[in-house]
């Protein structure tokens, strides 16, 4: 079998690169000698990490070549139909889906996170590709309430996150070593959103206070490449009490190793949240999208406000109390990731059967 994966992959973001490693690694555990063909931004990266082959995904020859020689498309995973960061991503992600289903290729939505999809052609681009598609799954129930709204007709599955099913023998960071931290660390991944300035104040308040009260060592997390590294630096600036920011260009592993040894977490991007559902650190999240609380509500950890509401005056309070509370929210955790680990290489299974089946049924109807 032979499959192109489209994705927000080959920009650096740490999260995304996670979904595609841990799709390709649940896909070659169901079978083996399957071929992928990943649509990036960066072909040579893609192709030398995840041992793939990959196109140029802004070059519309090379993509339907591709969707032309292969079985069928998996979209997926992330949050590739929303209109909160640009308008062009439903249109692009849409496109790619319409354009295998006009070549007869049958497509599968892999753990999505839909929405927000406030622009009127947008929504009309999704019910229209989307009521096409051979199967949809996302990772939330608020996405697929809102596929419902939009007239969605096809069946919509609720599957875990891809990364919740990755697995790695080698969970190992030079960089902690060469820190030699003597205290607990608390791991904190940060993001620009707007030009926002006053949550970035209040988290490095926040930060300052839980240094002093708990006598703990703060390590920056940028999950963004230099664009999170930036954010990191800047908060850092802000804080009175020292702390250390984490190489941005670190693998997934070094990454999910950090937050495996981190006490806890203050988390901003989704994946630092489920890198630390993955490995078992309880964590506080900071909201700037509905994904970051629905994840926090499957895992049922808690939300300290969201970075464009008036609700963060309290946070260093917040954050001191669920630090102190980490035990009790690591038991919560523990209680829903076990699930979520089994089912999420699952998706990986069922993508095979429905493009595996969809093929057998059309060339079944080809020889009627």
């Amino acid at each position: 079998m032979k499959l192109v994966i489209s994705g927000y992959y080959g920009f650096n973001n740490i999260g995304d690169e996670a979904i595609l490693a841990s799709m390709i690694q649940s896909l070659r555990e169901i079978q083996s000698d399957i071929e992928i063909v990943v649509l990036s931004n960066n072909p040579e990266f893609t192709k030398s990490t995840y041992r793939v082959e990959a196109v140029n995904r802004w070059n519309l020859k090379a993509i339907i070549k591709a969707l032309k020689e292969s079985d069928g498309l998996i979209s997926g995973g992330g949050s590739l139909l929303q209109d909160q960061t640009g308008w062009k991503s439903v249109p692009y992600y849409s496109g790619i889906m319409y354009l295998a289903k006009l070549l007869g290729k049958p497509v599968y939505m892999y753990a999505q996170g839909v929405g927000p999809v406030d622009r009127l052609l947008n929504k009309w681009i999704v019910k229209i590709v989307l009521n096409k598609i051979n199967r949809i799954t996302v990772r939330d129930e608020e996405s697929k309430q809102l596929l419902e709204r939009l007239k969605i007709k096809q069946n919509i599955s609720i599957v875990p996150d891809p990364v919740m099913g990755f697995t790695s023998e080698n969970l190992n960071s030079d960089w902690m070593k060469e820190q030699d931290f003597e205290k607990p660390v608390v791991t904190v991944s940060v993001r620009d959103w707007k030009g926002l300035e006053d949550f970035k104040i209040k988290v490095a308040a926040a930060l300052d206070t839980l240094v002093d009260e708990e006598d703990v060592e703060i390590a920056f997390l940028p999950m963004h490449g230099s664009h999170d590294y930036e954010t990191s630096l800047q908060v850092a600036e802000l804080m009175q009490k020292h702390s250390k920011i984490a190489p941005y260009d670190a693998s997934i592993e070094e990454k999910i190793a950090i937050i495996n040894y981190s006490e806890f977490l203050f988390g901003m991007r989704l994946h630092s949240l489920i890198f630390a559902g993955v490995v078992g650190t309880p964590f506080l999240a900071l909201s700037y999208d509905p994904k970051i609380e629905s994840y926090s509500n499957l895992t049922l950890q808690p939300v300290a406000g969201h970075v464009e509401k008036d609700d963060l005056n309290d946070l260093s309070n917040v954050l001191l109390k669920n630090y102190r509370s980490r035990e009790e929210l690591l038991d919560l955790m523990r209680g829903t990731t076990e699930e979520m680990k089994m089912t999420a290489k699952e998706t990986a299974n069922l993508a095979i059967s429905i493009i595996s089946s969809s093929n057998k049924s059309f060339l079944k109807s080809k020889a009627n």
